[in-house]
């Protein structure tokens, strides 16, 4: 018995972290309550069913591997000061707790950390509110060095708050399962001047990090390719998109917050052109104002992208709202989502619509000015992709300048340089070998390309 303890123990020891916070968090029996305050009849101020707000909450647990026994909707008329539910509400869900041999309480709202402490002393479990359920999911999804600092900082500035057994950030230094107990439950002790200079020390790292992204930046504006950022709410599919389109293997999966670091890659469009296309983390309601800003970091490739795809998850029921959503965030970052000189809207997941229903789509999306008409894709056929890239090359283009010029015959090194530094559009070969060419240029080459070709003309 005692060797085969050894090894377990040895095998334990080995296992990644996610695997041993995937194996708690399944043996953790979680109810998702959605405590909704009826205000405006059957939905919510941003439009939403209570239904769907609920089954979103049900999707952001999984996303971190509870087991959600059961989901529970309760119409609240008024919200209690001290436990936020009603006093006969709380008494039946702490039997309910009892009979269910329930671990973990995810209330889909804001807590007040005195909330949060009268609900676990009546329930007799850990209750975590909406906000600490998507830290929890930041903590598992952040995989770069700026992902994990900007996580813990929105951890330890939430915890500042609440002196109750939240999470183990002080022991660990990064997301996860610290709401499930463990070795951090000593920290109910740690006083907010050691927090605070773990935030401070934080604060320094990250700085030094977007320092490095910025470098980074710089050198990608030498290339120069324009950035096109991927951007919208969570699990709309932007994922898929960018693999689809780069043939890349970032991590899309049918959940929520499936990536939360920023990827870039670059890609070449049909028409020659190159790009930098960048994803991004997905963008959720009621988003607490203080995860916007500790993330605002990972979204700077959006704020500087020269073109937005907002990719849109036209199959789901909460489309519109989704949508309204992420341009409220677009907003509060300083763009304009209804600039379709910049903004593409990307109606996604053609392929779960019925055939009617694709058809109309595209009528509605054909009825909107050129300028400002989406494109419905399906990212996981690759439908509509021709549709899109085209309207990518559209937006660049128009910053672009166009030029004609002639080659001489064999002059095949200033057509490799043109190959390289621009794109070309039109290309007529005549008998004698001359080739007649319209070429488009990124406005940095510009100059070198009035040296090489004095003679060429300006077009449109």
């Amino acid at each position: 018995m005692g060797a085969r303890s050894d090894a377990d123990e040895a095998r334990a020891a080995t296992r990644p972290l996610d695997a041993i916070e995937r194996e708690i968090a399944a043996n953790t029996r979680a109810f998702v309550i959605g405590p909704y305050h009826q205000r405006r009849g059957a939905a919510d101020a941003n439009q939403r069913s209570f239904a769907a707000r609920l089954d979103e909450a049900v999707g952001l647990a999984a996303a971190i591997d509870l087991t959600v026994v059961e989901p529970i909707q309760v119409l609240l008329t008024a919200l209690r000061p001290a436990t936020y539910l009603g006093k006969g509400k709380v008494e039946e869900i702490a039997e309910r707790i009892k009979l269910e041999e329930i671990g973990l309480i995810v209330m889909d709202c804001a807590l007040s950390p005195v909330q949060q402490r009268n609900l676990e002393k009546a329930f007799g479990c850990k209750v975590i509110d909406r906000t600490g359920l998507i830290l929890e999911i930041f903590g598992r999804r952040a995989r770069t060095r700026e992902g994990a600092l900007q996580v813990e900082l929105a951890h330890l500035n939430y915890q500042k708050s609440r002196l109750v057994r939240s999470w183990t950030h002080l022991e660990r230094q990064r997301g996860g399962f610290g709401f499930l107990g463990g070795p951090g439950e000593t920290q109910i002790e740690a006083d907010r001047r050691i927090i605070q200079e773990r935030m401070t020390k934080i604060e320094r790292d990250l700085e030094s990090v977007k320092r490095t992204r910025g470098l980074h930046r710089a050198s990608r504006k030498r290339v120069p390719y324009p950035v096109v950022a991927l951007v919208g709410y969570t699990n709309a599919g932007k994922s898929t998109l960018f693999n689809r389109l780069t043939s890349a293997e970032v991590l899309a999966q049918d959940m929520l917050f499936a990536t939360l670091d920023p990827t870039a890659r670059a890609l070449k469009l049909p028409h020659g052109a190159r790009i930098m296309l960048s994803d991004t983390v997905g963008f959720i309601s009621d988003l607490p104002t203080q995860l916007v800003a500790a993330f605002r970091a990972t979204l700077e490739d959006a704020i500087e992208a020269d073109v937005l795809l907002h990719v849109r998850d036209v199959a789901h029921e909460d489309t519109q709202a989704q949508a309204a959503d992420v341009q409220a965030i677009l907003r509060d970052l300083g763009i304009d989502p209804d600039d379709g000189q910049r903004v593409v809207e990307v109606w996604n997941k053609s392929d779960l619509l019925a055939p009617e229903e694709r058809e109309r789509q595209l009528g509605l999306a054909g009825l909107k000015p050129e300028t400002a008409r989406p494109v419905l894709v399906s990212a996981l056929t690759g439908d509509g992709l021709g549709r899109l890239t085209d309207a990518i090359e559209t937006r660049i283009a128009r910053s672009r300048p166009v030029y004609r010029l002639s080659l001489a015959p064999g002059d095949g090194k200033s057509l490799a340089w043109l190959h390289a530094n621009g794109e070309i559009l039109e290309r007529e070969d005549a008998e004698d070998g001359t080739l007649a060419l319209t070429v488009r240029l990124p406005p940095e080459r510009e100059g070198a390309f009035g040296v090489r070709f004095p003679e060429a003309r300006r077009g449109s």
